[in-house]
């Protein structure tokens, strides 16, 4: 008997939470509740068959900054409409040409600050409807609250549990973005495992801050839909933005990555008091330096922590590390143990799981992941290699089954014949009081193949000489994985859409003309 499709899940809520606020959309100022979103998505999903010639099926993109809107064309889409192809805010032309052609995408959303942007792709992309979010003096065939005007209350047919849901694009470590396909099943997993470990409430106010295009936003757009609880959405983070938006609405529960905790930190007018309003917080997506958590910890200590760990082939979660765990220090390197239903082994390189404590390949096995690469049969067969998902991730099981991320394999510094884990120099480096942020990659060296660099951005007014870093890390690891380089930017690292640091940006210029055995 079918149960896990969107329509069993937003429906009851709304007949349930009708005349409750479901979002408030700061960036128009504008709030609605469940029964008129409801409205606003049964009319969104009867006018892009009407209006647009969308059929269930067809692919619709969405480029722009968190909004209602945003939230609306999701779950129209996973009403049965279309399937949604949220883009990258920071795909190049060339990669969101290449996202629009490959998934055969012929409507997108827009806002106006991304018009200009897909106007100058659409053609080569072969996309024939742009519709514009908002108000805007740019390029589009049609804008967005007319598109909503002209359809009626009408719910699509109900789609099926293994019925495309999603298609997400990477954002292309190597080579192009590959789209990853969900279905309904999976995504409707996943906001069982969100309601169940990271928990979202009916009483919840949750801010969300993280870009909707993004994994990690399947909290704010499957789960807490479901709770009657009320998003809280800023356009895009900035700290001052995110303090405010705690401050007037009480803000109870949200997500951040460690970057723009460490950001949100060093706001000239961060305080304590502004965000004292939440009360749970998951963070993820890369590794949180202990100093951003020691602060996060003596700055709100009423605050209950979660870690999830996933990856947008898992409709974003694999593992969690639970407040409980936080209690215990032995765990805090930890990203928890998998959620209900999930299988985590570590495999060696000849694919033979490993006992606790060593090192191998993250593989996971979970109702909660995609289909397939979208067009790409042979990298889906590779991806479920004897049943499991393999990862990519380097990393090792403890004997009580919590799960340790070492690094990613193509992160991973080989040196002198000895694997350096970037993330564990990191850690070391990020605890000198001078180091605002640092990324470790492994750059050219005649001996030893690699040798270990960190790239290194100092707190404002601090100076500290690569020496004294260096000399700082020996005291710490093992002489082989200190870093026999570094060197300052005055700029802030590259970060992804998703915040994490593109490394592969930072090791470009060490590499260009020379082929590095992982990329």
């Amino acid at each position: 008997m079918k149960e896990l499709v969107w329509t069993r899940q937003l429906l009851p809520a709304v007949s349930r939470f009708a005349a409750q606020p479901f979002l408030t959309d700061t960036g128009s100022g504008t709030t609605t509740t469940y029964g008129e979103h409801a409205s606003r998505v049964l009319k969104l999903a009867d006018a892009l068959r009407t209006q647009l010639g969308v059929q269930p099926g067809d692919r619709v993109a969405v480029m722009a900054l968190n909004s209602g809107a945003y939230e609306e064309i999701y779950h129209a889409g996973l009403l049965g409409a279309a399937v949604v192809n949220p883009l990258n805010l920071r795909f190049a032309p060339r990669e969101l040409s290449h996202v629009l052609s490959d998934s055969a995408t012929k409507v997108v959303f827009v806002d106006a600050w991304f018009a200009g942007v897909i106007d100058g792709v659409r053609e080569a992309a072969g996309v024939t409807q742009v519709v514009l979010i908002g108000e805007g003096d740019v390029p589009c065939d049609a804008r967005y609250e007319d598109l909503l005007a002209a359809g009626e209350e009408r719910l699509p047919a109900e789609p099926e549990e293994e019925d495309a849901g999603l298609l997400m694009y990477t954002g292309g470590t190597t080579g192009l973005p590959k789209g990853v396909l969900l279905t309904q099943r999976n995504l409707m997993l996943t906001a069982y495992h969100i309601g169940m470990t990271v928990r979202v409430e009916r009483d919840d106010r949750y801010l969300v801050q993280v870009p909707m295009f993004h994994a990690a936003s399947m909290g704010a757009l499957i789960a807490m839909p479901t709770t009657g609880g009320q998003l809280v959405t800023v356009p895009v983070f900035d700290p001052a933005g995110v303090m405010a938006a705690c401050e007037t609405h009480a803000c109870t529960n949200t997500i951040m990555v460690p970057t723009m905790l460490a950001m949100t930190f060093a706001h000239p007018d961060y305080t304590p008091a502004r965000m004292s309003s939440l009360t749970r917080l998951t963070y993820g997506a890369s590794p949180m330096p202990r100093p951003v958590l020691e602060r996060l910890r003596t700055d709100l200590p009423h605050l209950q922590l979660f870690q999830g760990y996933g990856m947008t082939e898992s409709a974003a979660l694999v593992s969690c590390l639970l407040p409980e765990d936080h209690a215990r220090e032995e765990k805090l390197a930890s990203a928890g143990r998998p959620v209900q239903g999930t299988v985590v082994t570590i495999r060696s390189e000849d694919d033979v799981a490993l006992p606790p404590g060593e090192v191998g390949e993250v593989c996971v096995q979970g109702g909660q992941f995609m289909r397939e690469y979208w067009r790409r049969p042979e990298e889906t067969a590779e991806a479920f290699r004897g049943g499991w998902y393999r990862s990519g991730d380097a990393g090792y099981l403890d004997d009580e089954g919590y799960l340790y991320l070492v690094d990613r394999t193509k992160d991973m510094i080989v040196s002198g014949g000895e694997n350096v884990y970037s993330t564990e120099v990191e850690q070391v480096l990020a605890a000198h009081p001078a180091v605002a942020q640092v990324a470790v990659i492994g750059v050219p060296h005649d001996l030893y193949g690699e040798a270990v660099h960190a790239v290194v951005v100092l707190k404002p007014g601090v100076e500290v000489t690569d020496v004294e870093l260096v000399e700082h890390a020996k005291g710490l690891i093992a002489g082989y994985k200190v870093p026999k380089s570094v060197s300052f930017r005055a700029d802030p690292l590259p970060l992804s859409g998703a915040m994490k640091v593109l490394k592969r940006e930072l090791r470009a210029p060490y590499w260009e003309g020379r082929e590095r055995a992982v990329n």
